[in-house]
């Protein structure tokens, strides 16, 4: 038969029943389905910046490849923003130096040509929704962050997945 959970007490009370039988709290309206907005709303319409992303590991194009492999190791990254007078122009990622480098010769190997050029970007005013969508539809794990061309942060699917396991405790 179908009921109603009492919000209150979790009491399971009869379809239609306007009082909870075992703590008398108000079921008025609660028997008929709600929107998600709220959950939405919470975690999903915020900004890129409850994410608290720090600022970014910027190389310039011409920084050979173990170098920066190297700062990524030392930093504990998974990945650095390439950028040419201060300009967003590629991401190298943990994935590239496995996929790109692994097992080849890196003399004069410059991680200008390795890199991703052209990356999907977002902006520190876009929600965690679209971060998840985009990385979703693309396969990324990290999307910078720019204002204006330059690099500000790094989105990665361990920020939101943290954030998302934080807010929902």
């Amino acid at each position: 038969m179908p009921a109603i959970r009492c919000p209150t007490c979790g009491f399971e009370n009869l379809l239609g029943s306007d009082v909870c039988d075992n703590c008398g709290s108000d079921l008025a309206g609660h028997d008929v389905p709600q929107s998600p907005t709220t959950f939405r709303g919470q975690l999903l319409g915020e900004h890129l910046d409850a994410l608290g992303i720090s600022a970014p590991t910027i190389v310039d194009g011409s920084a050979e490849v173990d170098d920066a492999i190297r700062r990524m190791h030392e930093d504990e990254i998974d990945c650095v923003l390439v950028a040419e007078d201060g300009r967003l122009v590629g991401i190298f990622t943990d994935r590239d130096a496995v996929l790109k480098v692994a097992g080849l010769p890196l003399e004069k190997r410059t991680i200008g040509d390795l890199m991703t050029r052209d990356p999907v970007v977002l902006r520190h005013d876009e929600t965690i929704a679209v971060a998840i969508n985009k990385m979703a539809v693309g396969g990324f794990r990290h999307i910078p962050i720019v204002e204006d061309g330059r690099p500000t942060g790094v989105v990665t699917a361990r920020d939101v997945f943290r954030h998302l396991v934080e807010s929902l405790g």
